[in-house]
Parts: C-alpha cells; sequence; structure tokens
C-alpha cells in the first residue's frame, strides 16, 4: 500500500469486547476519498458496532478509527462535523414537523448558507412537501427513513456513513438513493455502507469488505473476491456464502 496514499477513513487494529464477547477483533481497513465501501456479514458479525465506533457512541477496547486524519476519540468535533451517520434505527424527535427537524439539524451542525432552499430541496426530492408541516410521529417508517437521509444530506458531509440505509424504502426511493450515493461518489464524497442488501453492494461499491465473528474475512473489489473465494463465475451471494460457510451460524449479539 502506497505510504503517500490518501485515504477518508482508516480502521486500525480496532477491538471492542463487551465483558468475555469480542464483537470487533483487531479489525484493519482503510477507504480512499470518493469510494463507495461496501461493508458485509453476518447477524452478529460485528459491523453495526464498527460502525459506532466510528462515530463515537462506543470507545474501542483497543485500536483506532480516524476521519480524514482524525481520531473521533481525540478529536470529535472536527470528525462529526464533516460526517453523516445514518444508523439503522435512527432517533427522531416525534413532536416535531420535518421541517422543524430539519431546521433543527441545520442549527446543531452550523448551518448557514441557503438554509429554506436546502431544506425544501431535499424535501422535493424525497417527496415530503406535503407532510412538511406535520408531525413525525404521523409519519410512515420510510417516511422517517427519507427524513433521516435528507437530514444528513443538507449538511453536505465529506463522508457518509450508513446502516442499512434502504429499509422501509419504496423502490423509487431506493432507486433515488442509490443515484444519490453515485453522485456523492462523483463529488469526491466517501460513503460507507453497511447493508444485508448484496445486489445493493454488488450493483453500487467500488470495494468490498466481508467480516465474521469481528474479523475482517474478505476484503476487495468484485474480481479481487471472487478470486479469494475461488470462483470463476458467480454473484455477491455465491461469493459471500462461499466466504463466510453457508451453513455456519453466527452468536447472537444485538450490536453486530
Amino acid at each position: 500500500m502506497d505510504s503517500e496514499e490518501k485515504f477518508m477513513i482508516e480502521i486500525i487494529n480496532l477491538t471492542k469486547k463487551f465483558r468475555d464477547f469480542t464483537a470487533v477483533d483487531r479489525l484493519t481497513l482503510s477507504v480512499k476519498p470518493g469510494e463507495i465501501f461496501g461493508f458485509l456479514g453476518p447477524n452478529g458479525a460485528g459491523k453495526t458496532t464498527t460502525l459506532k465506533l466510528l462515530m463515537g457512541l462506543l470507545k474501542p477496547t483497543s485500536g483506532k478509527t480516524l476521519i480524514n486524519g482524525n481520531d473521533i476519540q481525540e478529536n470529535p468535533r472536527e470528525v462529526k462535523r464533516i460526517t453523516g451517520y445514518i444508523p439503522d434505527r435512527p432517533y427522531l424527535y416525534d413532536k416535531l414537523t420535518g421541517y422543524e427537524f430539519l431546521k433543527f439539524v441545520t442549527a446543531i451542525y452550523e448551518v448557514r448558507e441557503n438554509i429554506e432552499s436546502q431544506i425544501d430541496r431535499y424535501l422535493e426530492m424525497f417527496e415530503l412537501m406535503p407532510v412538511k408541516h406535520h408531525l413525525i410521529e404521523s409519519y410512515s417508517h420510510g417516511m422517517k427513513q427519507k427524513l433521516v437521509l435528507s437530514a444528513a444530506l443538507l449538511r453536505q458531509p465529506r463522508v457518509l456513513i450508513i446502516d442499512e440505509p434502504m429499509v422501509g424504502l419504496d423502490p423509487r426511493s431506493a432507486r433515488l438513493v442509490k443515484e444519490i450515493f453515485t453522485d456523492l461518489s462523483g463529488n469526491g464524497v466517501t460513503v460507507f455502507l453497511s447493508t444485508h442488501s448484496l445486489e445493493l453492494v454488488e450493483k453500487l461499491c467500488h470495494r468490498i469488505g466481508i467480516i465474521q465473528t469481528g474479523r475482517l474475512v474478505a476484503l476487495g473489489t468484485m474480481k479481487e473476491l471472487k478470486d479469494q473465494a475461488r470462483q470463476e463465475a458467480g454473484n455477491l451471494e455465491d461469493i459471500f456464502l462461499s466466504l463466510t460457510g453457508a451453513g455456519d451460524t453466527e452468536p447472537a449479539f444485538p450490536e453486530g
């Protein structure tokens, strides 16, 4: 690996233990600017725990994570300033309207330019304008997901970290989100995508990492993963099952 190469995300010997359980085990990988990186693994593999460590929501047992060269434990404000994070179960303020929530986000993250037009842009994009002034508690799951996506994009992040972005989205919205990710990548935004949707990763991601029982078991492009799985042909599902073991049972753990 070229020592001069620039990485936007660096995970270095990252380990997280919960008592006697090791959720993430000496994980090391790097993601370049503008790269769409797919992060895969069976249930309980450590995917969500890794994302929470990246965002400073959990403290590592050992190792570290860097975003644009900044350690989240040492400089959390700078990391969060340039990073949008969409968890698998986002928390929303049900007694705010969609508009009020987005306005709140712009205030928290000090978005100052063209606030009203930017809010309306994303509400229009995700077809939320008709419920702009409705309480979030009245939104469907898919509408809430689109509001969270709007909030993350409104900040114009340089890094976007997403846990299961397509949950609750109808096919039209899912297609729009794929196009958005592709456009962001083209503009130099790094997208770190954790999902169970192998089809999404195969179509969208430049490189893929597969984690199992907290350890990275494969990393590379589709071609490189085929080589690692010793398969001449096959889709990502075939490769995934070959590398992780189709019949293996992973330990159930709520943070994975």
